[in-house]
């Protein structure tokens, strides 16, 4: 895999699909991917993390045989895909990437001997490494002899068992992807290069279509036919990527990216071009040489009861004009999230030095407001590589001062309340165009997994009251469809983004007041993947907090799978006072909420400068490692 495949969950990486394919009877494909397969794998600790032993893979073998698992080939996936034909009764297609000498001489003597169809995806470039260069790869550098070579490819083509696939060409490796030198995956990154700055879109595009066309020709003139499988290294792809993939004749694309346990061939063919659709298939990636009892645990493991904990992060407090002070508040930043072991991270996008809410500049490079610093991706890649975490970028919606003051009074709402975030207007296409673009320019310049959609994304009664005929629930879903806009757009270069939305209080303790904020929770639940309920009881001048919480819980737990799908924020800052709260707050109130039921917590601000919360506290409120601590 290499050095970019940083995967912190327990044993294995469960990266399954969407949903059921549109048969009713159509089971859920299970895709499995393998890399080396080796004798001496270390049971467990191994340097190269991502081997399995073949004795391991072996049982694996035994145990999909003696459960009813049915291993499927590539055309019977196309043709379940067309609707020719449905899969069999719990289906699995074994994936073995990277091209290693193993897959021919450690898996396919077992697929010969179990008659298990599978797909091998070698990267064409080390299938043709010349002698005396090496790749490094894991823990060590691989020579020539490491890599399977054209002849034995064919062999196993031409047994009729294995489909050979690409795995690029040359796109397994990092490139600079931003001022800073970081590497990011070489399929999706747009290359920064000092002298001309980014890469240019239409030079994005040749450059992979460059790989993928050389890959494909390499496979034509030596196995006799072109890939139908695009297998992209580090799951790392995009519309783009995948509608280049498609016009080359590589249908069919998978990456390691997925949320649930079933793999969804129909919903593969949302997005087409050409008659072909551009989704790609997650995959179970195995590592960690897991034995029979971890395969089984997993495969029967409920991803629907991870708990999700989450830290928001203020950028601001990150940026600094003098770089040394900058690097010094970035380093404190990535080991204090290190240490505390959050799931996931919300991560400022934008500047707000004055702190009214709204957008003054942006930290990434966009096309309509002015970037502060390059920062974004730098920090969220860095917290992903160095710190284990899922990064989620946290925008505005509304809320954005725009340099041309003639453009910014065109389009801000005519409020009544000074207080209020200066926000711009959802019913103006210029609005809606405008914030689409910088979504956009987000997700093809920096790396994330999710949006936090920012708490500006609110309309008072008063304001712009032709929107939505006036009427509250439309007015909510009006705005839950403009963020629904957002998301798309940043999935033009971000597939398969997680969707949360800040909500306010008031309108779960009240629900009428959904006519003063334009947000309802039974809403935002069937609209997004998650709510990020502000449960700030001193923000909202609550007398008795813990009663306050309490009743929020309840709340939230009597709607239909409340507790699955809602985050409870809560706060570490008094607001009212300017002073952080006093220690074992943050701590009691995640533990009140955990006793009534909550599965989901966050807490904002971090202030990873002054060490508030204290890390113990934060670790024991937050965490997502298992007690006491233990790596995942």
């Amino acid at each position: 895999m290499g050095r970019y495949a940083v995967i912190r969950l327990p044993l294995l990486l469960v990266a399954l699909l969407l949903m059921t394919f549109a048969s009713s009877a159509q089971a859920g494909l299970l895709v499995l991917s393998y890399h080396d397969i080796r004798d001496d794998v270390a049971a467990k600790g191994d340097p190269d993390r991502y081997a399995v032993s073949t004795s391991n893979f072996a049982a694996h073998l035994d145990w999909l045989r003696s459960h009813a698992y049915h291993p499927v080939s590539v055309q019977q996936v196309l043709d379940a895909r067309a609707g020719k034909r449905a899969l069999p009764s719990r289906p699995v297609l074994l994936t073995f990437d990277d091209g290693l000498r193993s897959v021919y001489t450690r898996v396919f003597p077992l697929l010969q001997a179990y008659g298990y169809p599978a797909l091998v995806a070698p990267v064409t470039s080390w299938v043709e490494l010349p002698a005396g260069q090496v790749v490094p790869y894991g823990p060590r550098d691989f020579t020539r002899d490491d890599f399977v070579t054209w002849a034995q490819l064919r062999e196993m083509q031409d047994s009729g068992l294995v489909e050979i696939g690409s795995h690029s060409d040359d796109l397994h490796k990092g490139i600079p992807g931003n001022p800073f030198g970081n590497e990011t995956p070489a399929a999706v990154t747009r290359r920064w290069d000092a002298g001309n700055g980014y890469e240019s879109e239409a030079h994005y595009r040749q450059r992979i279509e460059t790989d993928l066309r050389h890959s494909r020709d390499a496979m034509v003139a030596h196995l006799g036919k072109p890939p139908r499988a695009m297998v992209w290294p580090y799951a790392a792809y995009n519309r783009a990527s995948n509608e280049i993939a498609a016009r080359l004749g590589m249908t069919l694309s998978f990456d390691l990216e997925g949320r649930s346990h079933e793999a969804d061939i129909g919903q593969q063919g949302r997005d087409r071009v050409d008659g072909q659709s551009l989704a790609s298939l997650g995959r179970l990636l195995l590592f960690n040489n897991p034995d029979v009892r971890d395969l089984a645990g997993e495969l029967r493991r409920d991803l629907s009861r991870d708990g999700v904990r989450a830290i928001q992060v203020d950028l601001d407090y990150v940026y600094d004009p003098d770089p040394a002070q900058l690097e010094r508040n970035l380093d404190v930043l990535v080991q204090r999230v290190k240490d505390i072991g959050p799931s996931h991270v919300f991560l400022q996008a934008f500047a707000d030095p004055d702190g009214d809410g709204a957008a003054d500049a942006l930290y990434f490079p966009n096309r309509h407001l002015p970037m502060r610093a390059d920062l974004f991706g730098r920090v969220a890649w860095q917290l992903r590589t160095r710190a284990g975490v899922r990064v989620f970028a946290w925008l505005p919606v509304l809320g954005f001062h725009l340099p041309d003051a003639q453009q910014q009074a065109a389009l801000q709402i005519r409020g009544n309340d000074p207080k209020d975030v200066p926000r711009l207007d959802p019913g103006n296409p210029r609005t809606r165009q405008l914030v689409a673009d910088i979504y956009e320019d987000l997700a093809a310049n920096t790396y994330f997994e999710g949006l936090l959609f920012h708490d500006d994304a609110y309309l008072r009664d008063d304001e712009i009251p032709a929107y939505g005929n006036g009427d509250p629930a439309k007015r909510t879903q009006q705005l839950i469809g403009f963020t629904q806009e957002l998301k798309a757009a940043a999935e033009r270069w971000r597939p398969k983004l997680v969707t949360v939305r800040n909500l306010f209080a008031q309108p779960v303790l009240e629900p009428h007041s959904e006519a003063w904020f334009a947000q309802r929770l039974e809403a935002f639940a069937s609209a997004y993947d998650y709510t990020a309920l502000m449960a700030m009881p001193y923000m909202e001048q609550a007398n008795d907090a813990n009663a306050w919480l309490t009743q929020l819980a309840t709340r939230v737990g009597q709607q239909p799978r409340g507790f699955d799908k809602t985050i409870f924020e809560l706060q570490t800052f008094d607001w009212r006072s300017g002073k952080p709260l006093p220690d074992g707050v943050l701590l009691a109130h995640s533990k009140l909420l955990l006793a009534a039921g909550v599965r989901h917590l966050a807490y904002y601000p971090d202030d990873f400068i002054g060490g508030h919360p204290s890390l113990p506290e934060a670790r024991e409120a937050i965490s997502a490692r298992q007690f006491p601590y233990l790596e995942r």
